[in-house]
């Protein structure tokens, strides 16, 4: 067991918050003496594809050791939907991130990994071994036997055949190779999350790493873990009594006040609610655009102003120069002026004086040699000249390019209403600096401290705030996935309606084709009952009154007959047709309201499946009647033309 990590290795059968019990770590104490528990996370906030994440277990039902469960000769069955397409999309980009944040030694895409080859299967099975095992080397020969055999030492509890290595990127292969490198990526995690963690005592702790837990915490974190364990062990699922314990002893321990703590916690969202308002109305207002000009114009002023700072200061510097070239220069005047009547008694000497060809020779070198002295102290203060105008024009650059980066930074700072110090999110402190020029080294770390320990805190009170919003919004996200789920689910059966109205419109349609038949045979049936009467006729003129009486009667009889047979098809049609459009709108219903009645959905859906099969049931009851109502007129007209014949 580690000090952060303290759970069973058996497949965890209680879900929900139990990880917020573990992470209950005296971590930092703010300023007003809260406990900083860490976050819990999310049961729903991400759909985990480990083999470890979604075990469960039968109440009651006592835990086995590490890999005890699997130590049986009987297979076990992968429980993970492996056949989902979008499982194992889920997988492969897991896999393929894992592999590029951990440094695989290749090419690894998604795509790649969609039917990849037993070579890149076996280099990335490699790879994941190597990072638990750095000694770990894959044999050149009987690689298929191999691979099944490490997986089944290491612990993975379902079965890969010999057969399967053969043909990995098959699609009925693929699944189940896929689910071993995930299970093999879960393992690497758990192994460098363990590796990574300290001893329970924090006294037995390295000097490099500094632990905030004492033995009483551990002490008591210690025995929670035992108790809890072992009825865990013993098959309880629920473990509150234990929780409230340990929650009660470390607010003692770290003498936690809650009054004080809900206050501010108050305080906090009625903050937080004010500066959203304030946001939202200068947002709002229509004054903001010339606030924002008003800014920039004062940051284009200070900049000029700088500017001609950077030139009078130049300007100064040039003067003075100026004034010491002038002091020099009269300096070389006067030690011209002086060194004329050494000239003149020089020259005189020259004169009055007979030189040899040795000391001609040496003083032309004398000459030269004080000449190329002249020469190279003219470059050298050219390139000095030259150099000291380089650093002036590098420092007024540096110093445009700091004024820039203070007014960037006034500007942030003022965007985010922490200028001037009575601003909303200033907190009292002063985070404005004042113009760079008159200050030092030590005022500039002066400032630094100033700044940057208020800005840290703020930074920390942020990023937790951010991650509150982040769970909250992973948890949004997966309530959408749930809706959307039930959309597809809703759709599909309002699909599966469509289809069996489509084929009792099919079935109606058949049926009146055969009435049409059925009234062509009966046309045909009278035409051939009138020839029947007209040789009747010839043959007995006795009866002819008689015959001629039953024939009206049949006749009549007959189009009384037509007449509900079509007043029925006609009636048939409007029904069916009111429960086509009465389906059509129950379903536009359904899909406007569907993002209203998220919370209502699981009643509106129970009560549109009753609809319609209540719906369905009168469709087809009304159907069975009309063909029943169909059947028998055909056999009542029938029966009426063999009596007239």
């Amino acid at each position: 067991m580690s000090r952060r990590s303290r759970f069973s290795e058996a497949p965890q059968r209680v879900v929900g918050n139990r990880m917020s019990m573990v992470s209950a770590t005296p971590q930092s104490k703010d300023l007003f003496g809260k406990l900083s528990l860490s976050k819990a996370q999310s049961g729903t906030s991400e759909r985990r594809t480990s083999f470890f994440g979604g075990g469960t277990g039968t109440t009651g039902s006592q835990r086995n050791s590490l890999y005890g469960a699997y130590g049986g000769s009987e297979k076990i069955k992968d429980p993970r939907p492996s056949h989902d397409k979008a499982y194992i999309q889920q997988c492969i980009k897991q896999l393929c991130e894992f592999l590029s944040d951990n440094a695989f030694p290749g090419t690894i895409t998604v795509k790649s990994l969609q039917s990849p080859s037993t070579k890149e299967f076996l280099k990335i099975f490699e790879h994941l071994m190597s990072l638990q095992d750095p000694t770990f080397q894959l044999p050149t020969v009987k690689v298929e036997e191999e691979v099944p055999r490490f997986l089944r030492d290491f612990g993975y509890p379902f079965a890969i055949s010999k057969s399967s290595m053969y043909s990995v990127g098959a699609p009925h292969t693929w699944p189940q190779v896929l689910g071993s490198l995930v299970w093999l990526m879960d393992s690497v995690r758990l192994y460098s999350g363990l590796k990574e963690q300290d001893l329970i005592f924090s006294d037995f702790a390295d000097g490099s790493r500094e632990v905030e837990e004492g033995s009483d915490y551990n002490k008591l974190f210690l025995d929670y873990t035992c108790e809890t364990y072992n009825k865990f062990m013993a098959g309880a699922d629920t473990f509150e009594e234990e929780d409230a314990d340990y929650l009660h002893k470390l607010k003692k321990l770290y003498n936690v006040d809650e009054e004080h703590l809900e206050s501010e916690c108050q305080r906090y969202q009625a903050l937080a609610e004010e500066v959203e308002r304030l946001e939202k109305e200068s947002h709002k207002d229509p004054l903001m655009n010339k606030r924002t000009q008003k800014l920039t114009m004062q940051t284009d002023l200070q900049k000029l102003r700088g500017y001609l700072d950077n030139l009078e200061a130049f300007k100064t510097n040039q003067d003075h120069k100026a004034v010491t070239l002038a002091e020099e220069l009269e300096a070389q005047t006067l030690q011209r002026d002086s060194l004329k009547p050494e000239q003149s008694r020089l020259q005189n000497i020259l004169e009055n004086q007979k030189f040899t060809p040795a000391d001609i020779e040496r003083i032309n070198r004398e000459r030269n040699e004080l000449q190329q002295t002249l020469d190279s102290l003219s470059r050298s203060l050219e390139e000095t000249q030259q150099q000291l105008w380089a650093e002036e024009i590098a420092e007024a650059k540096a110093k445009e390019g700091a004024g820039k980066e203070m007014a960037e930074y006034h500007k942030l700072a003022r965007k985010l209403k922490l200028i001037p110090h009575s601003a909303a999110n200033a907190c009292g402190h002063d985070f404005e600096i004042k113009s760079f020029c008159e200050y030092g080294t030590a005022a500039m770390t002066e400032y630094k401290a100033q700044i940057q320990n208020p800005l840290r805190n703020m930074i920390t009170d942020v990023e937790e705030e951010f991650n509150k919003l982040s769970n909250k919004k992973l948890s949004l996200v997966e309530s959408m996935e749930q809706v959307n789920s039930n959309i597809v689910d809703k759709t599909n059966d309002v699909k599966q309606l469509k289809e069996q109205i489509r084929k009792l419109d099919e079935q109606l349609e058949h049926d009146l084709q055969d009435m049409a038949g059925e009234e062509e045979r009966w046309a045909a049936e009278v035409d051939s009952a009138e020839n029947h009467k007209k040789l009747l006729e010839k043959k007995v003129l006795g009866g002819h009154d008689e015959a001629m009486e039953q024939l009206k009667a049949t006749q009549q009889q007959y189009h009384l007959v037509l007449q509900e047979t079509k007043e029925e098809r006609r009636t048939t049609v409007n029904n069916l047709t009111t429960v086509l459009s009465a389906a059509v709108n129950h379903l536009t219903i359904i899909e406007k309201n569907i993002g209203d009645q998220a919370k209502r959905l699981d009643r509106i859906h129970k009560e549109t499946l009753l609809q319609d099969e209540a719906d369905l049931k009168q469709i087809k009851t009304m159907v069975a009647n009309f063909n029943a109502k169909a059947k028998t007129c055909c056999d009542d007209v029938r029966q009426n033309i063999f009596e007239i014949v």
